[in-house]
């Protein structure tokens, strides 16, 4: 039970990351923005990895490999598209295609990991899929595709592929590193990946130039966001497998529709409810003993 709330609150900080996403977006660009928001974790992760498990662990090139490979997924080319996807698409719209990733995860733990995918445990993941998507479309789901497949879109499908590939990744590589250790060096290895693109993107000259709301937004990314989002999603993956623990990310559309009224005081219709009711179903089915 105890994982389990800890996947729900990484669900829930990460529905802030798209508000905090749409805010920092017109002050910084997509590597930038990136940087920092790792700098700062892999601060707090190497300080907590230090104190709590006594220093680095000694890996072997196969372990090193792996956590290069964490890096270049799940925050290197995550974060690319992420940022780039929202400088154009609304964090709702985002939200809603990125609940494509427990169905993707499933998949992929399934013929890759040898994890069942039982009846029960694909019914519940795509109830979850479903109100996802009923509350990001306000009860219309067919709306979402009302424009087509922008540019935008495909960087956020993106998103999808590099965030399945760290989950599955996380699986194998946690089989010789702490969930702690294995977010940790994925967080540096990849803050190392993006520094060049930042420096190139104009960095050190946006320094100076954002105010205290964006750097807030940098925090709440990087402690949030990132040491507690990453660090209970691979505590969840290690403990109950990649597939039922990403069911868990059909809870980012209830807290970022939550976080957009209450921080920016987007609109929520009545379709909130009901879709939250069928998320939480998908979770019990697909969790359930």
């Amino acid at each position: 039970m105890r994982v389990h709330l800890k996947l729900a609150a990484a669900a829930t900080l990460w529905g802030g990351t798209f508000v905090c996403g749409r805010i920092v977006a017109p002050h910084l660009g997509p590597l930038s923005t990136s940087f920092l928001r790792f700098f700062v974790a892999s601060a707090c992760l190497l300080w907590l990895l230090l104190r709590h498990e006594g220093g680095l662990p000694r890996m072997s090139p196969r372990t090193l490999a792996g956590v290069g490979l964490l890096g270049l997924t799940g925050v290197f080319a995550y974060n690319i598209f992420f940022f780039n996807g929202l400088q154009t698409v609304p964090a709702g719209r985002a939200a809603a295609i990125i609940a494509a990733n427990p169905v993707v995860i499933a998949l992929g733990a399934a013929l890759f990991l040898g994890e069942r995918l039982t009846a029960p445990r694909g019914l519940g993941i795509a109830l979850s899929v479903s109100g996802a998507v009923f509350i990001l479309s306000h009860g219309a789901p067919l709306e979402l595709l009302a424009h087509g497949v922008g540019r935008g879109d495909l960087f956020i499908l993106g998103c999808v592929a590099s965030w399945s590939a760290y989950s599955l990744l996380g699986k194998l590589v946690m089989g010789r590193l702490s969930a702690l250790a294995s977010v940790a060096l994925s967080c540096c290895a990849g803050t190392l990946f993006l520094l060049p693109g930042a420096l190139a993107e104009g960095l050190a000259g946006d320094l100076g130039r954002i105010g205290p709301p964006v750097w807030g937004c940098i925090l709440y990314l990087g402690l949030l966001g990132t040491v507690a989002g990453f660090t209970w999603f691979y505590e969840g993956v290690r403990a109950i497998g990649a597939a039922r623990a990403a069911v868990f990310i059909n809870l980012v559309p209830v807290s970022a529709a939550l976080s957009g009224l209450l921080l920016l005081g987007e609109p929520v219709d009545s379709g909130l409810a009901l879709g939250a009711a069928m998320v939480l179903g998908g979770v019990w089915l697909t969790n359930r003993a």
